[in-house]
C-alpha cells in the first residue's frame, strides 16, 4: 500500500493557500489545487480529499506531489507540456503578413482591409 506524502505548511504557504482558495479572480484550476493542498495538509488521505473536491484519486496525489517538492510555484502553473512546435502555422502567418507588408495590390495604392471579410451572419447562411 502506498503511503502519501505528508504535508506541512508554513504560515506564508497557509495564506497563500487560503487566499487562492477563496479568490473569486482566481482561476478554478488553481483553487482547485489549492483546497487539495490545504485538506492535505489537515491529514486528510487523497481519496477524502478527492471526493471533497469533486476530483479523481490521480489528480489529488499529482498535486500533493508537486506542492511537496516544489512548493507554492509546484501547483501555481502547468508542468510543460510535449509535443512539436508550430511550424505550418508560423509559415502560414510569413506568407500572409509578407505580402500586405512589402507589396502593393493590383490598381490600389495600399491594402484596405474594409469590406473584405465576411460578417458573421454571412458566414453562417
Amino acid at each position: 500500500m502506498r503511503v502519501a506524502c505528508k504535508i506541512t505548511l508554513t504560515d506564508d504557504e497557509r495564506r497563500a493557500l487560503e487566499r487562492w482558495s477563496r479568490g473569486r479572480r482566481t482561476p478554478a484550476r488553481l483553487v482547485m489545487r489549492a483546497r487539495i493542498v490545504l485538506l492535505a495538509a489537515d491529514g486528510l488521505q487523497n481519496n477524502e480529499i478527492g471526493a471533497k473536491v469533486n476530483t479523481d484519486q490521480q489528480t489529488v496525489t499529482r498535486w500533493r506531489t508537486r506542492f511537496a517538492e516544489n512548493g507554492l510555484a509546484g501547483i501555481e502553473k502547468h508542468a510543460p507540456r510535449g509535443g512539436r512546435t508550430a511550424t505550418r502555422r508560423d509559415q502560414l502567418a510569413r506568407t500572409i503578413i509578407e505580402p500586405t507588408t512589402r507589396t502593393k495590390p493590383k490598381n490600389a495604392t495600399h491594402w484596405k482591409w474594409r469590406g473584405t471579410f465576411k460578417s458573421v451572419a454571412e458566414c453562417e447562411a
